[in-house]
């Protein structure tokens, strides 16, 4: 039987090889062709434990993770117990049984995952063990892994050879105990061949790769999960002459950090997760207040306080649109996939310096560690923006308009003063009530420049409409075209532009019946948010730490469009 997808689970202990099997499993097979897209969830502690990451691989491209398993990989009895509930009817379990022991099922079979890679002169290949006797299990061939050791391991170094060998060696080991097993859930099918070339990566690189396109200057972050790998990848590949990365000493020193970047001509730009950015909300203030250009990229995790601190969660909206007291509210581009992490970040810059302030990228830990492969973006098309400078005299009142004017920037002529207090037309503190009023609707009336936001249409003219956000946006694409093709008369919108939504589209949706939100957070936020733009919106929520699964989703939202047809047909 020929498959089109095929969905593996990873479960054990942290320190136990889970998730690099899973990434190793996903990067071999997009070598080759297939798309994959990998999900992981693990602990906060350093090492031990429950971890586990899915990978799913698929002839044409994903949306998802994957629901139901075709293969449960089990390093631990925990996992197992945890676990095994979710293989489908059909699927396999594989468990280590140099760990534990269990009664072999029909779709169960033991390997001393260890023990077999130690035969190899690699205790470090247990793995590739793994990967081995899952190639079996789905026809993949055994010179795809070949190529993916031998490209992953071709480093320079005098041992380079031997580590390959014994790689090769172990997957040998791990299809040859699947074999003996004789135990198959299909072949997967050749992958369909897609135009221009592709990369696998994650979402937290894709944004600093969009940040470097855009023409990021300066990078200062304070390690938060799952902040930190954007951090880190930011310190090894932007310093360059006239560019800066480094770790500050707090997210306040971060945020002030940047603020005195931008206020010096600089792209600038810091990551965090939800503490570390309610840290930065009184920076956020004076950035708007001051209007200073920079980016700030949350990643969610589960809250409050320390919270879920390596679980997903869309729970920040309503903190990143208000960081501060007083009336502020602040741009916010919120990407759906690892690709709109790249795009999200070239148009935050190109929004902070157009309309001079700050911009919050709002990503979460559903794209941060996501792998997948995506269009490599054509950079001769990517358009940026710098920008607008006074090139005039001294004498310059940066502020004295009622919209946006151009910045001076030290150094040369013009006014230097950037004010946390309310200001005058130069800069200087004043607590007239008519100067108050007029920076107070210059600030918000530059919003305005930010309204050209693309976004997704389908079936337009139906009265109820489903309308994701952030990183659901996958999971809610395939519970809407699962509905669609039992029959139902639903719409589809999606937009990354959050604050200011695109105007066509925030008019559109106000006249629509029903605006179904589905988003990880108990309160509902976005839907709050579009309530209070005129929207009626409801949501489905789901805060358990993970991303919905379609079928369940799909469910709940015929549900909810049924019950608003029902009632609207007794009225």
């Amino acid at each position: 039987m020929i498959k089109t997808d095929f969905v593996v689970r990873f479960a054990g202990e942290g320190g136990q090889g889970v998730v690099t099997s899973a990434e190793g499993f996903a990067q071999a097979n997009a070598q080759v062709g297939y798309h994959v897209q990998t999900f992981s969830t693990f602990p906060s502690q350093i090492r031990g434990g429950p971890t586990w990451t899915q990978t799913h691989i698929s002839t044409s491209p994903v949306l998802t993770a994957g629901d139901d398993l075709d293969v449960l990989v089990a390093f631990s009895r925990e996992a197992y117990d945890a676990h095994s509930a979710e293989v489908r009817d059909g699927g396999v379990v594989i468990y280590n049984s140099g760990e534990f022991e269990m009664d072999e099922s029909s779709n169960a079979f033991g390997m001393p995952f260890d023990e077999l890679a130690r035969q190899t002169g690699n205790a470090r290949a247990a793995n590739m063990v793994v990967m081995g006797a899952l190639a079996f299990l789905v026809g993949i061939r055994q010179e795809i892994l070949e190529q993916f050791v031998t490209k992953r391991f071709t480093r320079g170094r005098p041992g380079d050879q031997q580590i390959i060998s014994s790689n090769i060696e172990a997957l040998t080991l791990g299809r040859g105990e699947a074999e003996k097993k004789g135990l198959v859930i299909g072949e997967l099918g050749s992958p369909d061949p897609v135009d221009g070339e592709q990369i696998l990566t994650n979402g937290n690189v894709a944004v600093g790769l969009g940040a470097m396109a855009a023409g990021i200057d300066v990078y200062i972050g304070y390690p938060i999960s799952p902040a930190s790998s954007l951090l880190i990848w930011m310190q090894s590949n932007l310093p360059a002459p006239g560019r800066f990365a480094y770790q500050a000493t707090s997210e306040i020193e971060a945020i002030t950090s940047i603020i005195g970047a931008g206020y010096a001509g600089k792209k600038a730009m810091t990551g965090t997760s939800g503490p570390g950015f309610s840290l930065m909300g009184e920076g956020l203030g004076l950035a708007w207040m001051a209007e200073i250009p920079l980016v700030v990229v949350d990643v969610q995790r589960g809250g409050p306080s320390t919270g879920l601190p390596t679980k997903t969660e869309q729970s920040d909206l309503l903190t990143a649109l208000y960081p501060g007291h007083g009336d502020l509210k602040m741009p916010i581009i919120a990407p759906g996939t690892v690709e709109e992490c790249f795009y999200a970040a070239v148009h935050a810059f190109n929004w902070a310096e157009r309309y001079q302030g700050p911009v919050v990228i709002l990503s979460e830990h559903i794209l941060s560690d996501r792998n997948q492969n995506i269009p490599k973006p054509d950079l001769s098309k990517i358009v940026t923006e710098d920008r607008k400078t006074h090139v005039g005299d001294n004498g310059y009142d940066r502020y004295e308009s009622w919209e946006l004017s151009p910045m001076p920037i030290p150094g040369t002529p013009g006014s230097y003063v950037a004010n946390g207090s309310e200001h005058d037309g130069m800069g200087d503190t004043t607590h007239l009530a008519e100067r108050h009023v007029q920076m107070t609707t210059r600030r918000f009336s530059k919003l305005k420049l930010l309204e050209d936001g693309d976004y997704e249409s389908r079936n337009a003219d139906a009265s109820i409409v489903v309308m994701p956000w952030g990183g659901t946006k996958g999971v809610a694409t395939a519970a809407y075209d699962q509905l669609l093709e039992a029959g139902a008369d639903l719409g589809w919108r999606y937009t990354m532009f959050i604050n200011p939504l695109p105007a066509e589209l925030l008019e559109e949706l106000k006249t629509k019946e029903l605006v179904i939100v589905p988003e990880l957070n108990f309160m509902g936020q976005f839907s709050m948010v579009l309530r209070a733009e005129g929207v009626n919106a409801q949501s489905i929520t789901q805060f358990t730490g993970l991303p919905f699964k379609v079928g369940a989703l799909a469910e709940r939202i015929g549900r909810m469009a049924e019950s608003k047809e029902q009632k609207s047909v007794t009225v």
